[in-house]
């Protein structure tokens, strides 16, 4: 029988990520640039309620993967990769409850904690999953591999944006104008969330009676 909790967590990502992408097509969001302009842009729109929803939906099943994992792998709660998990899912929270900045009225405090929010979720959620990946998939190097390529593929791309913050440290451009923005983060978002929900996968696959009767054979 599968792991219900992480079954959860896979339909839960699931229909968190369609509910984001349908921001991209539904107005009045469908007007804003998926190029130039950021995920939180949706939250200054009339559908916040999609966007802040849609991230609701990947914090739990976010938290649903992990505790799946604490579950049925026999991992630690305060191993690196839950405590990373659980600052990726604490950090999705903060980005609900505190919107990014509306520069037509002008910086706020809350605008900067949801940006190093922001930060902490892309860089932490993909070192999570590089750390628990041979967990879930003792046995399986391509399901292993899918898992740490997409975070790696996430932690690339964010890297594009420290390029660029650098770049601007020693004269040239904001960083901002350097990358395209909108399509980083979302390349970044979109790889980190499939990176998780294929370790949710593995945990349906494989439920906690696999591990225990592996368990028990290696004993003995």
């Amino acid at each position: 029988m599968p792991s219900r909790t992480a079954l959860a967590s896979v339909v839960t990502l699931v229909l968190g990520t369609l509910l984001m992408l349908s921001l991209h097509v539904i107005p009045p969001t469908d007007e804003i640039s998926p190029v130039r302009r950021t995920l939180s842009q949706y939250a200054l729109t009339s559908n916040k309620w999609l966007f802040d929803g849609a991230i609701l939906l990947i914090a739990l099943g976010s938290a649903l993967g992990f505790a799946a994992m604490v579950r049925h792998r026999g991992v630690a709660p305060y191993s690196g990769a839950v405590l990373l998990g659980a600052l990726w899912t604490v950090s999705l929270l903060v980005i609900v409850a505190f919107t990014k900045t509306n520069w037509s009225v002008g910086p706020s405090i809350g605008g900067v904690v949801h940006r190093w929010a922001s930060v902490v979720a892309f860089v932490s959620l993909p070192l999570a999953v590089i750390m628990s990946a041979r967990r879930v998939f003792p046995e399986q190097p391509g399901w292993r591999m899918a898992a740490r390529g997409f975070s790696a593929v996430s932690l690339a791309w964010f890297g594009l944006i420290v390029f660029g913050f650098v770049r601007m440290l020693i004269g040239y451009g904001p960083w901002w104008q350097f990358v395209p923005l909108g399509l980083v983060e979302r390349v970044m978002a979109l790889a980190a969330v499939a990176a998780l929900t294929t370790l949710s996968l593995g945990l349906v696959r494989k439920p906690r009676d696999e591990l225990v009767g592996a368990r028990l054979v290696s004993a003995v």
